[in-house]
């Protein structure tokens, strides 16, 4: 069973999308509130929860990045916000959000991305998959420096780049493989060199990892 907060400072939207997770049988909504502070509070408390479903605006009208960057190091965060800005989707997903969906995505959509972030996956609507895609094409150019707190890391090698690039827009192994022209082994190996220099490890790392290297943050 997922367990699932809810975090929106509209009630009508907090029932509207815990009544879609109730509809399915292996997720179960422990907290919906209006605010990040009742979640941490809950927390120290001893509530158990897998992913949080936050909303990025409030009432201050200000994206809750500073939430996404405490609430992530508690339990894993998906975004769920009217606003499909590339600036809203991209700095959140920098904050540490595991996923971002929009709320003109559909049922079966909130549905799939709340299994995929539970189970360590990173999740987007289909259009912001599209904006982040034309994010990194249009990045790869110039990669920025990579470091790690400031110091300098192993450098890429052009087809790790390639092969990060690829895998962050939501290519598979097999796909990356059939574009580079190698072997799903060899894509395989580009990966695991990535994430050891990089020092990631699930898809949600690697893809903040892309932004970070091609130079959006």
């Amino acid at each position: 069973m997922i367990q699932v907060v809810i975090v929106d400072d509209h009630p009508l939207a907090r029932r509207g999308i815990a009544a879609i997770l109730d509809e399915v049988g292996d997720i179960e909504v422990v907290l919906a509130s209006g605010s990040p502070a009742d979640v941490l509070k809950a927390l120290e408390e001893g509530l158990d929860a897998d992913v949080l479903l936050l909303d990025l605006y409030h009432a201050d009208d200000e994206p809750c990045l500073a939430a996404i960057r405490e609430l992530t190091t508690l339990m894993k965060v998906l975004v769920v916000s009217a606003s499909a800005r590339p600036s809203d989707v991209l700095g959140a997903v920098q904050a540490g959000a595991s996923g971002y969906v929009t709320k003109l995505a559909d049922p079966v959509m909130l549905v799939s991305a709340v299994r995929t972030v539970a189970a360590g996956g990173f999740a987007l609507s289909a259009h912001l998959a599209d904006m982040l895609q034309s994010e990194l094409s249009g990045a790869k150019t110039s990669p920025a420096p990579v470091t790690r707190r400031g110091v300098p890391v192993a450098p890429l090698s052009p087809r790790e780049e390639e092969a990060l690039a690829l895998i962050a827009e939501g290519f598979t192994h097999a796909q990356a493989a059939t574009r580079m022209g190698v072997s799903v082994a060899t894509v395989n190996t580009y990966v695991e060199r990535i994430r050891a220099k990089l020092q990631v490890h699930n898809k949600a790392e690697l893809t903040r990892a892309a932004l970070r290297h091609f130079g959006d943050v």
